[in-house]
């Protein structure tokens, strides 16, 4: 069960008309109210809203909606005494309420018309009415037993109309380009392409982002109005968890992707490197392989500079020439 609140109406007679006169309509239940003839019934409303002349906005209208799965142990009693519950807790009390059951849907609904001028002459609120409408709707719901609804899904989008078709537009567009941004920044930029403005609400006097709100045309809704999970906080966190999961998957594709030839023969390598290689050890003095001499005496005296001392041989025969000595072997 759920129910919809239209924007509050300014006229008895054309929401009194639509409910009374569509065909199949049953009037359930009145409170203040002739229903004998439409007429007399638009009559007694506009009767007491004079008592609060002031208030424009005068009308309240409020439609049950039951999931078809709820049609077969829904009773017209049990309609009305779920309702009147319904409007206790929304605090709608003392005043004109009409209630009329229609018809023309697969899905049971109930459409009550009440007066914001109270008996009294005060005006009922509708402030957070979309907020507590929610609350009591569900509490109800689990109250009675009644089906839940799986989200937004199942809404026939075909039905609406005003406020609400532009809500449920944001709604799916929002949702299909959500997976597919990486920032808060590059979500702002695909919804504007698609004419939704996305506003953010700063705390007062500082740079810290409070709120989120999003907008199509002349209407404006706070995410969270959307849907719960289009709040700040919580499309924030979407769109992280998402770039997260996105980069956990391209990690675990590296892995599992097949290497080339080359880099297998480069494990094979790598692997032969680091493997212990036991052989024969052979003595130093054997030499299988052609070295230089340098590299010979090296390994006889590694304390000794064998370039050096081939210059100074060379330095000290010279030195003999010049003074006609003859050669001697000093090694």
């Amino acid at each position: 069960m759920m129910g919809k609140i239209p924007k509050s109406g300014k006229s008895f007679k054309g929401c009194v008309e639509y409910c009374m006169l569509k065909e199949g309509a049953v009037v359930l239940d009145a409170d203040g109210l002739r229903t004998g003839e439409v007429a007399h019934t638009i009559a007694d409303f506009d009767m007491q809203r004079k008592m609060r002349p002031g208030l424009g906005q005068a009308v309240g209208h409020i439609a049950l909606n039951w999931s078809p799965e709820d049609a077969p142990k829904l009773t017209d009693e049990l309609m009305v005494n779920i309702a009147k519950e319904y409007l206790k807790k929304m605090k709608i009390t003392d005043t004109q309420v009409l209630m009329v059951r229609h018809h023309d849907t697969n899905h049971p609904h109930l459409h009550l018309v009440y007066n914001r001028v109270d008996n009294e002459g005060k005006t009922i609120s509708d402030a957070n009415q979309w907020w507590n409408n929610v609350k009591v709707s569900k509490a109800l719901t689990l109250k009675y037993g009644f089906h839940m609804a799986k989200g937004k899904d199942r809404v026939n989008r075909q039905r609406l109309k005003g406020a609400d078709k532009v809500k449920y537009q944001l709604h799916d567009q929002i949702k299909a380009i959500l997976p597919t941004v990486k920032s808060m920044d590059e979500l702002q930029k695909q919804l504007a392409k698609q004419g939704i403005s996305m506003l953010y609400k700063y705390k007062s006097g500082t740079q810290q982002v409070q709120g989120i709100s999003f907008g199509k045309g002349e209407y404006q809704f706070k995410g969270s109005e959307i849907d719960r999970s289009l709040s700040y906080g919580k499309t924030s966190k979407t769109i992280t968890d998402s770039v997260q999961e996105q980069q956990e998957q391209q990690q675990k594709e590296r892995k599992v992707q097949p290497t080339s030839l080359a880099d297998q023969i480069r494990e094979v390598i790598q692997q032969s490197e680091q493997e212990p290689h036991y052989l024969k050890q052979e003595p130093q003095t054997q030499y299988l392989q052609h070295e230089p001499q340098t590299k010979y005496l090296d390994t006889l005296n590694p304390g000794i500079d064998i370039s050096d001392d081939v210059d100074d041989e060379a330095i000290y025969g010279r030195n003999r020439q010049r003074k006609g000595q003859a050669r001697t072997n000093t090694r």
